[in-house]
């Protein structure tokens, strides 16, 4: 083959490569030889001397095949004859066989695609800026006007016939349950299919033809499909069946968009069906939903979610807004009536019953839906920050803290089961709102525990408190921290300060015990073992540091001060502060029969060591040597007479009445404790940590005001109350009338002012 132009004549070749094309298109068998030579010819015309034959070729090969698709129509799918298949059959056949031909046509004309026509074609830039040439915008390459052509005299003319058909196929199947014949299924997606492929080539709008000639009947149909069914099924069955029903038609309607359209109608059919089925019958499908949640029909709640799902949120906000308030019932049953000692575990546990109980429904009912796990944290939140009355505080923090401390003090249960109940724990204290209340309770029942040495394990304890910090931040857990460093620091104290005693061949002291000043000691046959807690006042939350009166026994005397001496030595300018009223030691008593040794507090130690010169003393006289007040007079000495190690002339301790020691006094134990009123939680330390957190709230707030009016400089009204909630909102969440307090609090102090042109505005006084 030559590729030099040669002057041809177009009548010489035309008729023998439209002979060629004709065989192409109907697809009967082509030699290669005389492929090669049809692809030749088109080439030949295109670069003919002396004009080139292109636009002519072009022309005669669309009139050629405007004729072919004519004919096609009026013999092959037109026709009546007898015994020849439906218009679907045969218009599917007759696709087949042009849409195939007409590739390889496009083959045979690849020179004339590509050098001339695809040459002429308007690019992007010049579709969006319309420069247009009205020449270029006529032609197409073969492939693609053979599909124009198609679509021109062969579905436009057979639109409503092809669709009517269609449709009856459809609902024929739906009919059989979706059991229609494959062959018919593959015909009918065949030609719906060819309504697409018509204008496959289109950058934009491809599927226009297929939506308007196709979709749109096609969804009318269906819907009135729905509907009628919808009705049929709301006479005969009851909502739970109703359910199960539409979630059948759904997935069978699924199936049946997949196997007849195109894909990008399936979405549309899919909100077609919901939204007769389902949200035209939203009102009989909530008119049980009530019954099902409240009886947890788990069958029945899983069909309701499925059929709910796809719709939009604030149309499922009736079954979330049930389920929400079911869980909260529940909740408030589980909690309101406790009552006894251990109501503090009986709230966290029962609370953590309801949460695990729900938790798992939501999992295996709703798929672990988001606006469901939201409803379940609005729901316990709910509950467990619940005020019995407008005026009593919530307990909930007070009650998980306690928790916490029954788990951490010393019991026989092992370690894993202790640490994953404090893991658990942190479910429920995730939701309580005064944090800090929860902080208060926590700290202090924490410094109980250090103090006496009551917990089960000091990694269990940081393992808590590493947990707290993770859940609020390095603030929160701050004191508690230092509280753990003080142990540390006072127990390597301890080591120094006897050594220190060792070194100079110091003995403290012979036959008593001192107390611990918050700390332990134990006896030893040469005399006072001493170990002392130094804490730090702005870590420690043990109440008011207020000195109670105690004049301190001559025994104890020489303990205090060699150790005082020894600390002023290594710490020069820091003052210590006994806090005898939370100290305790060990005391042997070798009066009786036999020697006992019994753990007591401070002041019942002083009481019992006036015993040492007399049998018989008067509660006047025990109060006076030792300068107790009446209170803590009859603290400590109640829980001795009940001990019985001493007995009392008459039930009220006070002016003569006579205290004796029980030289009789016998126990099975030789070692036991005595235990005082002071550890165990009275009502007035309750409320003087709530009140403690009102105090703590203001400051906060006030340096919260501070802090945002100094970087602001002028601000809002209401602008400043959102700043403030939203630093305060970690801790806790504080009333309005509480932030206005504190705003006219520090206008009185003169650190903020209002501005002199607007009442609801402030600035910072530097």
């Amino acid at each position: 083959m030559s590729l030099k132009p040669k002057i041809v004549e177009f009548v010489d070749v035309w008729p023998r490569l439209r002979c060629i094309a004709e065989s192409v298109i109907t697809l009967t068998k082509v030699e290669r030889s005389v492929w090669n030579t049809s692809f030749s010819d088109v080439y030949t015309l295109c670069v003919a001397q002396p004009e080139p034959m292109a636009d002519r070729l072009y022309s005669e090969t669309k009139h050629f095949l405007e004729q072919h698709v004519q004919e096609m129509l009026s013999k092959k799918v037109l026709t009546d004859e007898e015994g020849r298949p439906d218009l679907l059959q045969r218009y599917y056949t007759t696709w087949m066989e042009y849409s195939q031909g007409i590739k390889y046509l496009h083959q045979l004309y690849i020179y004339l695609n590509q050098q001339h026509i695809k040459k002429q074609k308007i690019t992007d830039t010049e579709s969006f800026y319309g420069n247009l040439s009205s020449d270029a915008a006529e032609q197409m390459e073969i492939g693609e006007l053979g599909l124009d052509i198609w679509r021109l005299y062969m579905v436009e003319y057979l639109a409503s016939e092809l669709v009517r058909h269609i449709l009856e196929g459809i609902a024929a199947d739906r009919a059989s349950n979706g059991s229609l014949d494959h062959h018919r299924v593959q015909i009918i997606n065949g030609v719906i299919h060819s309504f697409v492929e018509v204008q496959d080539y289109k950058k934009a709008g491809s599927l226009k033809l297929y939506q308007e000639l196709f979709e749109v009947p096609m969804l009318a149909a269906s819907g009135a499909y729905y509907t009628d069914e919808a009705n049929k099924l709301l006479q005969r069955c009851s909502v739970s069946e109703y359910m199960q029903e539409v979630i059948r038609i759904l997935e069978y309607e699924s199936r049946r968009a997949q196997k007849f359209l195109h894909t990008s109608s399936l979405p549309k059919l899919r909100k077609q069906c919901e939204e007769k089925f389902i949200n035209d019958r939203l009102g009989f499908i909530y008119s049980e939903c009530s019954d099902m949640v409240s009886q947890e029909r788990r069958q029945d709640l899983r069909n309701m979610y499925i059929v709910l799902k796809p719709i939009p949120d604030n149309l499922k906000a009736e079954l979330i807004t049930t389920f929400l308030e079911h869980i909260k019932s529940e909740g408030l049953a589980t909690v309101s009536a406790l009552k006894g000692e251990n109501i503090h575990i009986a709230f966290v546990e029962n609370m953590l019953k309801v949460h695990h109980k729900y938790q798992e429904l939501i999992a295996d009912v709703f798929e672990n839906d988001s606006l469901f796990l939201s409803a379940l944290d609005k729901a316990c939140a709910s509950v467990i920050n619940r005020r019995p009355t407008e005026r009593q505080p919530c307990r909930s923090a007070e009650y998980v803290a306690k928790y916490c401390d029954t788990l951490l003090k010393k019991s026989k249960t092992c370690e894993s089961e202790i640490d994953q109940k404090l893991t658990n724990n942190i479910t429920i204290f995730k939701y309580i709102e005064d944090k800090d209340v929860y902080q208060k309770f926590y700290s202090r029942l924490l410094a109980k525990r250090l103090i006496h040495e009551q917990s089960q394990s000091m990694d269990a304890e940081e393992g808590m408190i590493n947990r707290l910090k993770q859940a609020c931040g390095y603030e929160f857990t701050n004191k508690l921290h230092r509280m753990f460093t003080d142990i540390s620091v006072s127990t390597d104290l301890n080591n120094k300060f006897n050594t220190h005693l060792k070194d100079n061949n110091v003995d403290l002291g012979e036959y008593v015990q001192v107390p611990r000043v918050l700390a332990s000691n134990s006896l030893t046959p040469a005399g006072i073992n001493l170990s002392i807690k130094v804490l730090q006042a702005g870590a420690w939350p043990l109440g008011s540091t207020q000195v109670i009166p105690f004049a301190v026994p001559q025994e104890f005397e020489k303990s205090i001060k060699m150790f005082e001496d020894y600390y002023h030595k290594l710490f020069s300018g820091r003052k210590l502060t006994w806090l005898h009223h939370m100290c305790h030691g060990e005391l042997k008593l070798s009066h009786l029969k036999k020697s006992y040794i019994v753990t007591m507090q401070t002041y019942q130690m002083a009481m019992i060591l006036l015993f040492e010169t007399c049998d018989s003393l008067s509660c006047r006289e025990i109060q006076n040597t030792l300068q107790l007040n009446d209170e803590t007079f009859q603290k400590h000495m109640q829980p001795m007479i009940e001990s019985k190690l001493l007995n009392a002339s008459a039930e009220n301790l006070a002016g003569e009445t006579r205290i004796e020691l029980n030289l009789d006094y016998t126990n099975k134990r030789t070692k036991f404790k005595i235990s005082s009123a002071l550890q165990k939680e009275t009502p007035q330390e309750v409320e003087h940590t709530i009140n403690s957190v009102d105090e703590d709230r203001k400051l906060f707030l006030q340096a919260a005001i501070v802090r945002i009016m100094k970087a602001r400089k002028v601000l809002k009204h209401n602008a400043l109350i959102q700043e403030v909630l939203s630093l305060s909102k970690v801790s806790f969440t504080p009333n309005i009338a509480m932030i206005k307090k504190c705003v006219e609090s520090l206008i009185d102090k003169q650190y903020i002012e209002r501005t002199a042109n607007s009442g609801d505005e402030y600035s910072y006084m530097a």
